[in-house]
């Protein structure tokens, strides 16, 4: 026996070529051309009728065969989507909680960033204050160095022009 999957794609064609345009068009040429050949008494009228009626209760079994093994076909295949989509439905719900989680890992380095440049911030504070305390000290040293240069300038200008006795031991 024949793979199941190849035996519904061929009802599928055939249930998809009865409904078509063709289809049509084929089946009234056969069944003028049997009452044109009863007409002209190529077939006897009884005849040509037990065997159109046999013919076309035979297409109909077969038909509503095929349109049946379609429409399984078919429920199975949406039986099979609408797993698709359940599992679908599954992992979006897991990657929008991957997506939550992401969002409250954003936030959380977004507040450990803003704490870190705040400290920076504060850092670079403390050291501009502590540079700007160190100038100022450098200032007051030469300053005082200035002060006392000055002093010392003094005191050699003012101070005895004798030179002092030495000392003996």
């Amino acid at each position: 026996m024949k793979d199941p999957y190849h035996i519904w794609k061929t009802a599928i064609g055939i249930t998809r070529w009865i409904g078509s345009p063709t289809s049509v068009v084929i089946h009234t040429v056969l069944f003028v051309g049997a009452f044109v050949a009863a007409s002209e008494e190529f077939v006897p009228f009884q005849e040509m009728l037990l065997i159109l009626t046999t013919i076309v209760s035979l297409e109909a079994i077969y038909l509503s065969i095929f349109i049946q093994m379609t429409i399984n076909y078919t429920t199975q295949e949406l039986v099979e989507v609408s797993e698709d989509i359940e599992e679908m439905q599954e992992d979006i719900g897991e990657i929008q909680e991957d997506v939550g989680e992401l969002q409250e890992n954003v936030e959380e380095i977004s507040e450990d960033v803003e704490e870190i440049t705040e400290e920076e911030e504060s850092e670079e504070a403390a050291e501009e204050q502590r540079k700007a305390e160190q100038k100022k000290t450098l200032v007051d040293i030469q300053t005082d160095l200035r002060k006392l240069m000055q002093d010392i300038t003094k005191l050699q200008q003012s101070g005895p022009k004798e030179s002092p006795p030495a000392r003996t031991e």
